[in-house]
């Protein structure tokens, strides 16, 4: 496939492909956050970690999520035991205006020369947000109502993310005499940019109110907005609500008026009304935006003026009486100030061919504004569904995928796609096989030295999930490897023994009868989400980790000793399963060879639990995770 498209880079990028020509086979890598064979990837009191950005001096930012204390009746009445996962199947995840707003996602940033430890994730608070596992005066565990997610930095460490609004109360007004409060919020999803010194700038959206025409009657829905990227020259690239669409608009006229009916026993004020509407019921909100990709200029102030929020052109006209909703988003930039993401289109300018498809966004060196530019994915003879732009580096290469049939299976492809040339078509490379295969491959980000990182899947099972892995690929020669394949030993969880085999390190753990109980560490790279010029790579591991026994309640079940109870095989060994962490990958130095040890993660689909680093970026707005008893 990729040789169809050699045309797609142009001279420019060619000739800079090669002065970097030095870059050539994929080095050798180690997971360099490894600790006692076990992985420093998340904040304490979370049991989940994922790396989402790092630059050029080695920090890196991420999110962590998932809190390990669960309440449960233990011998000595003390209510929390403290395990590696810590949730229970039998929780759900609740979205709901008679329930307490808990916060399940922390910020955290980690660096190569952190004064404590290297690459230890340190909880970052932004908005006011507490660690998972801080107290009060009183030893209570303070209950934090902010979600909280960082997506990129720059090398100046400014950080880049979201945050939702903190929880409010109103009196509750109704039949359940067990309801003391309602709980909402002011907003759902708000950008924002965090600088060196750590002054927060809020990215506010130019649509949080709604004013109903027929009465003036206004309703704060605090609108929504996400920052994605951050450049060299400070300029922040994501997406902000700028209107509401038709169908929400109903919604909340619906809310005004119920909230004035006076024949009703106990109205509902509006404001818990559209908080109903604005969470998520099966991936569907009932309170939706228009959404238009964005670009905010901080000054050297750390202030961002009017004059420097610019909404981004969408890729199409829409109709003055049309009611649909189109977005945008902005995802990656370069330090030339060129933005990607995607865009609803007309392809090819016809009305009937709406899609949503990668795009970029350049200044026009003549009025100085922004120009919508077209990434067309068609380059086959079928249809492409949907295309999606993630990155791109100072030399002009976007990477993104694509979605289209292949084999009869709905798949995304990586591409990448050259700016530079106005001949350009998008370049599909071979991954595991020569030609255009059928695995799922998402690049997540592009350096400028032709090294693109991102997840693929690894097996050929039609009709179940399959596993994936992080790749990398290197443009100067076509290398497309799976990153697993090019660790050190240790960075699978081997040990050299006194006579130089390798074999698995046994982690032992203690039951709750007191038994001692061994498996094999092991570590599986699961996704690669960004890449400095050094070639670090951050992204997310599996780490193999006991399985704990749980009653039908959802409790922690304990052994006479207090401890939680493992789940054992028909051998006596413990049940593991996988969990995920940050990793940090560097390229060893030298000429260490990779390890050949067998390292096969099979029948371990990896499914995020919450969404995958871009998928949080891509639920228009954030899907964050509450988790708790269903009530």
């Amino acid at each position: 496939m990729k040789s169809k498209f050699d045309k797609a880079l142009s001279v420019v990028a060619l000739s800079v492909l090669g002065a970097i020509g030095s870059v050539h086979a994929a080095p050798v890598y180690e997971i360099v956050n490894i600790e006692d064979f076990d992985l420093k990837g998340n904040v304490d009191g979370t049991s989940r970690g994922y790396a989402l950005g790092v630059n050029a001096n080695d920090e890196m930012v991420g999110v962590s999520k998932g809190k390990k204390k669960l309440s449960v009746d233990d011998e000595d009445d003390d209510g929390v035991i403290d395990v590696e996962d810590g949730i229970a199947p039998e929780e759900a995840i609740v979205y709901s205006v008679f329930l307490p707003i808990i916060a399940n996602n922390y910020t955290f940033t980690a660096e190569e020369n952190d004064a404590e430890s290297p690459w230890n994730p340190n909880f970052f608070s932004i908005n006011g947000t507490t660690a998972p596992t801080e107290v009060d005066d009183e030893g209570e565990l303070i209950i934090n109502s902010v979600d909280t997610f960082f997506y990129g930095m720059n090398d100046s460490n400014v950080k880049v993310g979201a945050y939702t609004a903190p929880e409010k109360t109103m009196d509750y007004e109704g039949s359940d005499e067990d309801q003391e409060f309602w709980y909402y919020r002011d907003f759902e999803l708000r950008g924002v940019a965090v600088t060196e010194d750590g002054t927060e700038i809020e990215l506010v959206p130019s649509y949080e109110t709604y004013v109903r025409e027929d009465d003036d009657f206004v309703v704060e829905l605090g609108g929504w907005s996400a920052a994605a990227a951050v450049n060299s020259n400070n300029l922040v690239a994501g997406y902000a609500s700028t209107d509401i669409t038709d169908f929400s608009s109903d919604r909340v006229d619906s809310c005004i008026d119920a909230s004035q009916d006076e024949d009703a026993e106990f109205p509902v004020p509006v404001e818990i009304c559209v908080q109903a509407d604005q969470y998520p019921s099966n991936g569907v909100r009932n309170i939706s935006y228009q959404t238009r990709a964005h670009v905010w200029q901080i000054e050297a102030d750390n202030t961002i003026p009017e004059d420097n929020i610019i909404e981004l052109p969408l890729g199409l006209t829409p109709d003055e009486d049309s009611t649909l909703n189109y977005t945008a988003q902005g995802l990656g930039l370069n330090n030339n100030d060129v933005i990607v993401g995607r865009s609803h289109t007309y392809r090819n300018g016809k009305e009937d061919d709406l899609y949503q498809d990668a795009a970029y966004w350049q200044k026009n060196t003549t009025t100085g504004e922004y120009e919508y530019n077209w990434i067309d994915p068609d380059i086959f003879s079928d249809t492409v569904y949907s295309s999606i732009a993630y990155d791109i580096n100072d030399n002009g290469i976007v990477v993104g995928s694509f979605q289209k049939y292949i084999s009869g299976y709905l798949r995304e492809k990586f591409f990448y796609y050259d700016i530079n040339d106005p001949a350009a078509e998008i370049v599909v490379p071979d991954d595991f096989q020569e030609g255009l295969s059928d695995l799922t491959s998402k690049p997540k980000a592009i350096n400028n030295v032709g090294q693109v990182v991102g997840n693929i899947e690894v097996t050929y099972d039609k009709d179940k999930p399959r596993p994936k892995a992080g790749f990398l690929f290197n443009m100067n020669d076509n290398e497309f490897i799976n990153i697993n394949n090019n660790l050190t030993c240790e960075s699978k969880g081997y040990e050299q023994d006194e006579d130089g085999e390798w074999t698995r390190h046994q982690v032992e753990v203690i039951d709750g009868d007191g038994s001692i109980l061994t498996y094999g560490a092991e570590f599986y790279v699961v996704e690669a989400n960004s890449i400095n010029e050094q070639g670090t790579i951050v992204g997310t591991a599996f780490v193999r980790k006991p399985v704990y026994q749980y009653d039908s309640d959802g409790n922690l079940i304990l052994g006479e000793n207090g401890t939680p109870l493992f789940e054992i095989d028909g051998n006596g060994d413990p049940v593991t399963s996988f969990l995920t962490r940050m990793v940090v990958l560097k390229p060893t130095s030298g000429n260490q060879e990779a390890c050949t040890e067998s390292d096969l993660v099979e029948d371990e689909p990896y499914v995020r639990k919450g969404a995958a680093s871009l998928a949080w970026l891509l639920g228009l707005p954030l899907l964050w995770l509450r988790r708790r008893k269903m009530k």
